[in-house]
């Protein structure tokens, strides 16, 4: 490789006051003349944290990849970042993503970095980092901490999130007692890791994968694996030679083939909703627009492949062992651009080639797929004029063409006080509206879309409903759903105006969802809305909410979306106080 100048330079190989106190500084920490003798300098972007259970095994990460930054001959130093805990953090951790993207492209602008090892695991940490590295455009490689290992109760194998719901819905419904209920919350998560379903962290680990961000085989490696440790440290390896090559950065990975590739990739994984908006927010960071027609261009022409849930059958750790996402890459190969570029120097198809399927009913051959679309479709219609989606592939079949009256509920605590209402007139040809949980009404979009069905009639039977909302759910839950409806109510969107007994058609098959009304009627209630007052006035709340984008386009800020690439001229001047 024909070596680049280091950036590192500009800070530890100066011969003034500046360079005195830059290594000066550092040697407190009790490292030797040798870290600073031209070596290139490897930052550790690190979410650990101990609220982030998905990602409070990454200490013990990190320092597998300093292991490989020295081996390499390169002078590691971690930093944290912000992390993003789905569980813990309320309203959402879609309101902080945005936050968390700027932590990591301000801290990689900001300090001696050559290049940067990103470490992430939960939900949000992944596109936030992603979205960081690309705007700032230094190399950069991500280590996902992979998920934890497989739940088991009894004699069943649990996957956290998924089974949550249908535990809870089994509870409320009366056929699961407080002693079961109790035992299988201890069986649930038993290992450091995020979910181990194709929820949003499995998903965005493999979209990182599919992007050529990763390492190959990065994404399904279970948490606790000796092996996830073996591919930190060789991440930290490659790493070096990227930061002595100057390359290749962010921009020339993440291109237009490299998206839809991913896209291509989520939709044979029956991937999370969530990596909608994530992907068209890395795209818009890497200048590149990505329609939400682009999705359900390659959905309708990539086949199911891999059977686990919520879309099928198996957990992560299965998917691991079957050959993990290279065995997907390799079976789509004939409807990718095998030529992309990846982070270890090779192509996607280089990568892929020798990948093979231990088990073809986890990972189907192409020829023989779960089924001849992809997990995700994209609604239009006069209800969702910017667009809406749905997961198809966890969906129930016999609810995918409907038509029924609506029942609306005004916010989140509106429906979490009236479901269970036995005045309130719900059967189970009811579609249950959901307004004010877009990403400017709850605020942040958080995972509310997929509604509760009443509790009388889970007693009766009834296992799934259509639920609209401009929301978004969890990538581990299952149903008729239909999420991110754009524009949001809270902005004046046409589910805004939706009132109980309104007739809403959903047809999957032709892709629309349609308020049966006349555009009369519509502009007449157009007229009559008023807003919300806004939730903050102040802080990063007030930023946020004068900031975000739509759905449609990836909830990134206005003023966040194309790249700033870090220039010799940046790091140039005094920095000491």
């Amino acid at each position: 490789m024909t070596a680049q100048p280091l950036r590192s330079r500009n800070w530890f190989g100066r011969d003034d006051l500046d360079g005195f106190v830059h290594r000066s500084w550092l040697k407190a920490e009790g490292f030797s003349e040798q870290m600073f003798d031209g070596r290139p300098v490897i930052g550790i972007g690190n979410s650990w944290s101990e609220l982030t259970n998905c990602n409070a095994h990454l200490r013990q990460l990190a320092d597998a990849v300093k292991r490989g930054v020295l081996s390499a001959g390169g002078f590691p130093l971690e930093f944290p970042t912000i992390s993003l805990g789905e569980v813990l953090m309320k309203p959402t951790t879609m309101l902080f993503r945005n936050l968390m993207a700027m932590d990591v492209e301000e801290c990689i602008r900001a300090y001696p970095l050559d290049a940067v090892v990103l470490l992430s695991g939960c939900d949000k940490t992944t596109p936030a980092m992603l979205m960081g590295a690309a705007s700032a455009d230094v190399p950069a490689i991500m280590v996902t901490g992979g998920p934890m290992l497989r739940g088991r109760w009894r004699t069943e194998d649990l996957g956290s999130g998924t089974d949550n719901w249908r535990l809870w819905a089994e509870r409320r419904a009366g056929r699961l007692g407080d002693e079961a209920w109790a035992e299988a919350e201890s069986c649930m998560s038993r290992s450091s890791g995020h979910c181990m379903v194709m929820g949003t962290a499995s998903t965005m680990a493999s979209m990182a994968e599919a992007l050529g961000m990763t390492l190959p085989g990065n994404a399904a490696i279970p948490a606790p694996d000796s092996r996830r440790y073996a591919l930190a440290e060789l991440a930290g390896r490659r790493a070096v030679e990227m930061a002595k090559a100057g390359s290749p950065k962010p921009s020339e990975i993440l291109t237009r083939e490299a998206f839809d590739n991913a896209i291509r990739a989520d939709m044979a994984i029956g991937g999370s909703t969530n990596a909608i908006i994530h992907l068209v927010a890395i795209a818009g960071r890497a200048g590149i627009r990505v329609p939400l027609t682009r999705f359900d261009e390659l959905s309708r022409t990539t086949p199911l492949l891999a059977n686990v849930r919520p879309s099928g059958k198996y957990l992560m750790e299965d998917f691991f062992y079957a050959g993990g996402l290279p065995a997907v890459l390799k079976e789509l190969l004939p409807l990718l651009h095998g030529g992309a570029a990846t982070v270890n120097g090779k192509t996607l198809a280089d990568n892929v080639g020798g990948a093979v399927c231990h088990n073809e009913d986890v990972i189907r051959p192409l020829a023989m797929p779960l089924a001849t679309e992809g997990g995700t479709v994209i609604l239009t219609g006069n209800l969702c004029p910017g667009g809406a989606v749905l997961k198809q592939s966890a969906a129930s079949p016999h609810l995918l063409t409907h038509r029924g009256r609506a029942v609306v509920f005004e916010d989140h605590a509106d429906i979490h006080r009236r479901i269970d209402d036995p005045s309130v007139p719900i059967d189970e040809t009811s579609v249950l509206v959901l307004k004010h949980v877009g990403p400017r009404g709850a605020p942040g979009m958080p995972e509310w879309g997929a509604a509760p069905i009443p509790a009388r009639l889970l007693k009766q039977g009834v296992k799934d409903m259509v639920r609209i909302s401009d929301a978004r759910m969890s990538g581990t839950s299952y149903g008729t759903v239909v999420l991110h409806v754009a524009p949001e109510s809270a902005v004046g969107g046409p589910l805004a105006l939706v009132k109980d007994g309104d007739e809403i058609e959903l047809d999957v098959p032709k892709r629309t969802l349609t308020l049966r009304m006349s555009d009369e009627e519509l502009a007449r209630r157009r007229a009559a809305w008023t807003p919300r007052p806004p939730h903050y006035e102040r802080g990063y709340g007030r930023l946020f909410l004068d900031h975000v984008l739509q759905a449609n386009e990836g909830c990134d800020f206005d003023f966040l979306r194309g790249k700033t690439p870090v220039r010799a001229e940046d790091t140039a001047g005094p920095s000491h106080s």
